[in-house]
């Protein structure tokens, strides 16, 4: 067969290699009783290097692949991983690390025989500089911006210690160690490929790369030298193989499921979460028996902000400046009901604070959010001078198309109590500008956790943060001094109560409109066992089993 046109060539040439690819593939598993867990990235994959692990698509690939000092358990907890234990100074500045002896990487050209080497020390030092280093551009910088000491920040005291040194203590840095962009990385195989290590990776973790044929399909396959073992001393992981497809149809997707092609889906495309789910998030009847419907409180808090600072011109005769009719706001509209009947009820409403359901902080008992009261926001109204809103200007509502129902539906709800809300759907890349700039008064939003630390959430109202990320500009002297004590604390327990502190401040404040506390769904096939979510969403697959 002769293709003349190039771009005819290569696309032939990816569907053949694919069909090889899934076929050898297929006649493996069964000729050899192999188990492999299939999932699809329907947003695709870039790069393999966890520098640039910047998104999910990104992140889950290469938690399979790398490891990092400390790693995050089921609990949120942070635990260890290449690092067995640390010590941290009087002074909170200096981690200690003690590194495991038994951690190779995967084997690789790069090295001598092609065998992989030991991790030490000096891997960490490699690594950690090189997430800061501008030739390499890594989306991953910020995490020690300011934080780390540039002249000393980095140090291998033997080949099983490293030391890291901070500016001034920041007790979440081991939360920020737990990120894929901290994963352990080899500076020769790095050397070797240059730009190109982001298609040839190589770490320590549970998988290696097999195959990749970029857009169509990728195969890991089991690291027979892996360090972890499960509590019967049986090596980990469990699977022998990985295989991620690229599907962009979010309906082709669903139908791969149905038919067994695929293990599991992450969250259900909103065109089919009627034929799939109650109002009350559960699975139909005819669903029931035939998948298993995973549910958990993922680190995500859907919200609205208003801008607050009365030095932007935009916001100068903003009447959102006034902190009753932004409490009137929040009491004005039906959260659960719009969770029940907009969301199938994946979520849960968000009537505590800004800290989401999920993280060891949140605690509904003790900080206190803003229920359902239409007649407490009238009264609000009136006591800022509108009573039944008369007098009071049209308030602009930018979203994107996504989230313009749930606009819609809040303003119908405000309208009741006198609030005219005028609904605008704009592009994502808008509103991000808008709200970085501080040109907008009232936007949807949301904020996804990057580490397991309510500081994470509280950042987004601490004064001296620019916007991002926070964006609503508030700024109040109690809520800062509590955030920085925090920063501070040592013992758990204690820095959860500044932190509960802090977050109440800010609610009470009300710069913020919160919506609701997201939830991860994934269905999962009957016949894979020890498949668990977790609270940053991250794929889990080492002690995954498929029957």
């Amino acid at each position: 067969m002769k293709l003349k046109n190039p771009l005819l060539t290569v696309k032939y040439f990816c569907i053949v290699l694919l069909f090889f690819l899934s076929a050898a593939c297929n006649n493996a598993e069964k000729k050899n009783n192999l188990s492999v867990f299939r999932y699809n990235e329907s947003a695709g994959i870039s790069s393999l290097d966890p520098a640039f692990a910047k998104n999910q698509a990104i992140m889950w690939p290469v938690h399979q692949l790398y490891n990092t000092l400390v790693e995050v358990d089921s609990n949120l907890n942070i635990v260890p991983s290449l690092a067995k234990s640390w010590d941290i100074s009087d002074d909170n500045l200096i981690f200690t690390f003690h590194l495991r002896t038994d951690v190779v990487f995967h084997d690789n050209d790069a090295f001598p025989s092609g065998k992989g080497r030991q991790l030490n020390a000096e891997d960490v030092v490699y690594s950690l500089q090189r997430i800061t280093d501008k030739t390499v551009a890594s989306p991953g910088a910020w995490i020690f911006n300011k934080r780390v000491d540039s002249a000393d920040g980095f140090k291998a005291t033997d080949d099983s210690t490293f030391q890291l040194k901070l500016t001034k203590p920041f007790h979440p840095i081991l939360g920020l160690l737990s990120m894929q962009y901290c994963s352990m990385v080899p500076k020769e195989v790095v050397e070797k490929y240059g730009k190109e290590f982001r298609r040839h990776p190589c770490g320590t973790g549970p998988f290696r790369l097999k195959e990749w044929a970029e857009g169509q399909a990728l195969i890991l396959t089991k690291n027979e030298n892996y360090f972890e073992q499960d509590e019967y001393g049986r090596r980990l992981p469990y699977l022998d193989a990985i295989k991620i497809s690229f599907l962009d149809s979010k309906a082709t997707e669903f139908l791969e499921f149905q038919q067994g092609r695929l293990d599991f889906i992450d969250d259900i495309d909103a065109s089919f979460k009627d034929e799939i789910l109650t109002k009350k998030g559960a699975l139909r009847k005819d669903w029931i028996g035939r998948i298993e419907l995973q549910k958990h409180p993922y680190l995500n808090i859907g919200y609205l902000g208003m801008l607050v600072d009365s030095t932007k011109e935009i916001a100068k005769s903003s009447p959102l400046l006034n902190k009753k009719i932004r409490q009137a706001i929040n009491y004005g509209f039906d959260r659960r009901r719009m969770i029940m009947y907009l969301r199938n009820s994946i979520g849960i409403p968000a009537e505590s604070g800004f800290l989401p359901a999920g993280l060891p902080s949140f605690d509904s008992t003790i900080v206190k959010g803003y229920s359902y009261d239409p007649e407490k926001a009238k009264q609000l109204l009136k006591e800022a001078g509108y009573p039944n809103g008369n007098g009071l200007p049209a308030i602009k509502l930018l979203t994107i198309p996504q989230y313009a129902d749930m606009g819609t539906y809040i303003a119908r709800e405000l309208q009741e109590i006198g609030l005219n809300i005028q609904v605008e759907a704009v592009q994502k890349s808008f509103l991000l500008d808008a709200t970085a700039k501080s040109e907008a008064n009232f936007f949807r939003a949301s904020w996804i956790a990057d580490y397991p630390d309510a500081e994470n959430y509280l950042s987004v109202f601490y004064s001296k943060n620019p916007s991002p990320p926070n964006y609503t500009r508030y700024k109040n002297p109690a809520f800062d001094q509590l955030y920085e004590k925090a920063l501070l604390e040592k013992n758990d327990s204690a820095r959860f109560q500044l932190y509960r502190q802090a977050d109440q401040i800010a609610i009470n404040d009300a710069p913020v409109v919160p919506l609701w506390y997201d939830m991860i769904i994934h269905l999962v096939h009957n016949n894979i066992n020890g498949f668990t979510p977790n609270g940053l969403n991250l794929l889990e697959l080492r002690r995954v089993q498929k029957k």
